[in-house]
């Protein structure tokens, strides 16, 4: 049974509602469990890839715990820097503000391959989410760029990017990945960009240019027309690809609070478009690489 049918059998596409025409979906009808059969598993996991994020309302049953377990039959939970805790609770009375664009993680050089994001208190008003699929945004760049954007490598850091998605520095291990601009994604085979807050510097390029060259990369992953923005509501789910979008969290609702949990799916390392992998120079546990 192909991918596609196995969705239309165990998620009816009527109960798929596209959000934007590039990227984003609502799935409706639908509780999340750990205990939905593999096939639901499977077909979920085949609208993330064609979707890049997909959304379920009225998700209030889960909690950590039941999060978890159901995050665990994508894979194996990907550690995090900043704690050992599976679930990370994200809020902004704590400081942590990811307000600018960015891939969860991608400091590390097998950075998780799959969030998901529980809506746990949401600010009356503000607090949205924007995703980019960053694929459409490799396709509309043109042909010369898609070329240098190929050929480009970049250092990913933690601590010590100029563009961190904090509001105050964090102390931790230190993490340093060479990744290609661009990688080719494991499941599909779309090329991808790979940018983001994490990057600290093109390899071989100036600071000068270098700045410049991310600006316009970055101009077209966060062009509305490869964007879906997401207005939360408590007890949403939102599920994303890590390898294939950018997400940007609005921050616009003052001194309200707003949190939510995350787990994040252990990925694998990146190959660039000639088959090179990413290379760890610092690698989160303490491991280093030349």
């Amino acid at each position: 049974m192909s991918e596609i049918d196995l969705i239309d059998k165990v998620i009816p596409r009527t109960d798929v509602v596209k959000c934007t025409a590039r990227i984003g979906a609502e799935i409706r009808n639908i509780k999340l469990s750990a205990d939905l059969p593999d096939q639901a598993i499977a077909a979920i996991n085949g609208l993330v890839l064609e979707h890049k994020v997909i959304f379920f309302r009225d998700q209030g049953h889960l909690d950590d715990a039941e999060q978890e377990r159901f995050a665990l039959r994508f894979g194996k939970l990907s550690p995090y820097p900043e704690g050992t805790m599976p679930i990370l609770e994200v809020d902004s009375a704590g400081g942590t503000h990811s307000d600018i664009w960015h891939i969860d993680w991608s400091c590390m050089d097998a950075y998780p391959k799959i969030s998901m994001l529980r809506g746990v208190v949401i600010p009356p008003v503000g607090g949205d989410t924007v995703w980019s699929n960053t694929a459409a945004a490799y396709l509309d760049l043109p042909l010369p760029l898609q070329r240098l954007a190929d050929d480009l490598w970049a250092v990913h850091s933690f601590p010590g990017a100029s563009k961190r998605p904090y509001a105050e520095p964090l102390t931790g291990p230190r993490i340093e990945t060479k990744h290609p601009v661009v990688r080719v994604h494991p499941e599909t085979g779309e090329r991808t960009l790979v940018l983001g807050s994490y990057v600290a510097h093109f390899v071989g390029v100036s600071k000068y240019d270098g700045e410049r060259l991310f600006d316009l990369f970055e101009s077209h992953v966060t062009a509305q027309e490869n964007t879906v923005r997401w207005k939360w509501k408590q007890g949403d789910v939102a599920i994303w690809d890590n390898r294939a979008t950018m997400h940007c969290a609005t921050r616009d609702y003052g001194d309200q609070r707003r949190v939510a949990s995350r787990a994040t799916i252990e990925g694998e390392v990146p190959v660039s478009v000639d088959g090179r992998y990413s290379v760890a120079r610092f690698k989160f546990g303490g491991e280093v690489r030349n």
